[in-house]
């Protein structure tokens, strides 16, 4: 899978992030949202460790690197939260109006990336970014 761009790889994101709602949607039904949130990360855990260990490669020193210390262990943070958030919102609403909301994400990282990564988007993928938010938001706000 090494002969795939970012593009490709963005697309699989999306692909299995689809069948996360649906999944999860359906591993939530009968659990405590926290509890599902444990086992899914538990699951990752294990997938991440042992693609880890078939690489062959060996643990990186984050002494030597406090800033991407302090990013990982942020985002991992942030990630946790994000995920008891997203079970919780499946566990009291359908996956079909909870996915678009929890992809507001997308706009929201437009914004923080051009106020603390100094990146631009053109009108062009303003508007789109626009169109994002807007298309997410009738669809989770339906009747």
């Amino acid at each position: 899978m090494n002969h795939l761009n970012w593009q490709g790889w963005a697309v699989l994101s999306a692909i299995f992030a689809a069948m996360t709602a649906i999944l999860a949607k359906i591993g939530v039904d009968e659990l405590p949202a926290p509890f599902a949130t444990l086992v899914r990360t538990g699951v990752i855990l294990i997938i991440v460790a042992g693609m880890w260990a078939a690489q062959g490669a060996p643990i990186g020193n984050l002494v030597g690197a406090p800033r991407t210390a302090v990013a990982l262990v942020g985002s991992g943070a942030a990630t946790g939260l994000s995920w008891l958030c997203y079970f919780q919102a499946l566990k009291m609403g359908e996956a079909s109006r909870v996915a678009p909301l929890d992809k507001l994400s997308v706009v929201l990282v437009a914004a923080f990336a051009a106020l603390f990564l100094g990146e631009r988007l053109d009108v062009r993928g303003w508007a789109g970014v626009g169109l994002i938010a807007g298309g997410a938001l009738l669809v989770a706000m339906r009747r």
